[in-house]
């Protein structure tokens, strides 16, 4: 065998391999598209050396692109913009344990009067945290969990039928009504401590209810509902129904963070960085408030 065909068999397996490893690291990074992989793939089978190199520059010229254009040192808001949070006091913070960290008390006795603690308290926003109780090796303790859950639940759906039954008998108040059952629902529906199934039910009747409201009289819709519903929706990756409340929402409180925050989430979900680029440089033009959390979601962005 000449050296030249040695070269190019060589050559050959080496591209053959780029391609697996390219595969294998965008199945393991999910942030493209299925379809856009395969046929990066098939270009750079079909064109080798060449095909890799091509792919391996434009990805490198699109992130220096994005670092030039969207330095985070030009997307800087002014302090005066910026909302800042009284810090909280440090000794209370230092004796507070969360139910995650009490899980994993060995001690069963210490465990279980937690658990009642928590039950003593407010729980119906613990919910989540609760639900890690199920599994908890001390059997008694789950089942303070499940008893727990299983009567919060009970009265949600309940509750839930019960507002909605109301929503066709008072026509007069159906925006009020639709408006009190998102945020009845949204209270624990994003806890996420319902079946995958019953999850994206709720979801999807947050969404027909909104629309209710929506067209009934949407002066009456204040933004963070419809910021609720678009982060229920995302969650679910509706996104076509997401990004029809954003677009409302932008229209109806054009001058709110929350309009905002809801396209950017949207965006950053969909992979679209163009319009998650344009939207966050509308944001910096604008003279909203920019709380931490929106400034922190734009620095993992970047």
């Amino acid at each position: 065998m000449s050296g030249r065909m040695m070269l190019f068999i060589i050559l050959l397996v080496l591209n053959l391999l780029t391609v697996v490893v390219y595969l294998i690291w965008n199945h393991i990074r999910r942030k493209e598209k299925i379809l856009s992989t395969w046929m990066k793939a098939g270009m750079m089978l079909l064109c080798p050396i060449v095909g890799p190199t091509f792919i391996f520059v434009a990805f490198w010229l699109s992130r220096l692109f994005m670092l030039i254009s969207m330095d985070l040192s030009d997307v800087v808001f002014s302090k005066e913009r910026v909302e800042t949070f009284i810090r909280p006091d440090e000794e209370t913070e230092k004796n507070m344990v969360s139910l995650e960290e009490a899980l994993e008390v060995t001690d069963k006795k210490s465990l279980r009067s937690f658990i009642l603690n928590v039950i003593r308290g407010d729980y119906k926003n613990s919910l989540s945290s609760i639900a890690l109780a199920l599994n908890s090796e001390d059997t008694e303790t789950a089942h303070y969990a499940a008893s727990i859950l299983q009567d919060v639940l009970s009265d949600f759906r309940a509750g839930v039928q019960e507002k909605y039954r109301i929503l066709d008998e008072d026509e007069e108040h159906l925006t009020e009504n639709c408006v009190d059952l998102l945020e009845y629902m949204n209270s624990v529906v994003e806890q996420r401590v319902l079946t995958d199934l019953e999850q994206r039910s709720m979801v999807e009747r947050m969404d027909e209810v909104l629309e209710r409201a929506w067209v009934s009289d949407r002066q009456k819709i204040s933004s963070s509902v419809y910021e609720k519903v678009c982060q229920r929706l995302l969650e679910m990756k509706d996104y076509e129904n997401c990004r029809k409340w954003c677009a409302r929402t932008s229209e109806q409180y054009p001058d709110t963070l929350s309009s905002y925050t809801c396209q950017l989430k949207l965006f950053f979900s969909c992979g679209d960085r163009e319009d998650f680029f344009r939207v966050m440089q509308e944001l910096k033009e604008s003279d909203i408030t920019i709380d931490n959390e929106t400034l922190e979601f734009i620095r993992i962005f970047m």
